[in-house]
């Protein structure tokens, strides 16, 4: 899969072979050539842009260990920024019936480092995701996350327009968000979403305050689908990866199963 790149950049590094030290001009062909790897594997213009000027910055004037020739530096540059290249995110509200919820979700974006695509209450759903969807496009974002309004499943008019919003997208994942309190409603709901979307996966909310634990269970019996993320709190912080042997441990009265095994590793 990576076959062009690793070529590219296996031509680029073999410029330093032989080189006693990095210098600014042999690192500058060296990025030069990595560049032009990048955009040769088809990769964004933007995202190269970022990539090579980071490692451009942190191989001027790098320390070299007496261990490492200075190919060896270059690749732990390269090898590094690799490694922590974040998901550039773009986040859309294509909820208009509610007043407050395109400022929210701006507010939200702006607090976790995503970028945000404006809409209106004034326009169709529809135009404002399609809207966003080209510009995440043109911007070399990584993930498009796209909130819908909250609707109820009986309400036929808006789970059309849902599956609308699913064929103008066309998404790779299909999130479905439940109250962990809401009990047998929420079962019932996340069967009829899943009959329309053909869900991906489920995020639970509210899980701190669900006593009865019995909407984890019965959603993902129901769905077939496995529940991703469970919120216990309001804040982003408190969004947290689902672990279904935790809640086995737990149902089971062993505790949590995470903290036990990292006790028995101590």
């Amino acid at each position: 899969m990576f076959d062009r790149l690793t070529s590219g950049f296996s031509t680029a590094l073999n410029a330093l072979t032989g080189r006693g030290h990095l210098t600014d001009e042999n690192i500058a062909d060296t990025v030069r050539q990595v560049r032009l790897a990048l955009l040769d594997a088809d990769v964004a213009l933007p995202v190269v842009k970022n990539f090579t000027d980071a490692i451009k910055a942190r191989a001027v004037g790098v320390e070299i260990a007496k261990s490492l020739t200075p190919g060896q530096a270059f690749i732990k540059v390269v090898h590094e920024e690799l490694e922590k290249q974040k998901k550039k995110v773009l986040m859309v509200s294509t909820d208009v019936y509610r007043p407050a919820a395109i400022l929210q979700l701006q507010t939200l974006a702006a607090q976790v480092g995503a970028g945000f695509a404006a809409g209106d209450a004034s326009e169709a759903p529809v135009a404002i995701a399609r809207r966003a969807l080209t510009e995440a496009t043109l911007q070399a974002y990584d993930v498009l996350l796209l909130d819908t309004a909250g609707r109820l499943h009986v309400d036929a008019e808006m789970m059309a327009e849902v599956k609308e919003l699913e064929i103008a997208i066309n998404p790779h994942e299909r999130l479905f968000v439940v109250d962990s309190m809401a009990g047998q409603d929420a079962v019932n709901a996340a069967k009829a979403f899943n009959d329309v979307l053909s869900l991906t996966g489920v995020i639970l909310t509210k899980a701190d305050g669900d006593a009865r634990g019995g909407a984890a269970l019965s959603v993902r019996q129901v769905t077939g689908k496995p529940i991703l993320f469970v919120g216990t709190g309001e804040k982003s912080e408190a969004l947290e990866l689902f672990h279904p042997e935790r809640i086995a441990s737990r149902i089971l009265g062993m505790g949590d199963g995470k903290a036990r095994q990292e006790d028995q590793q101590g």
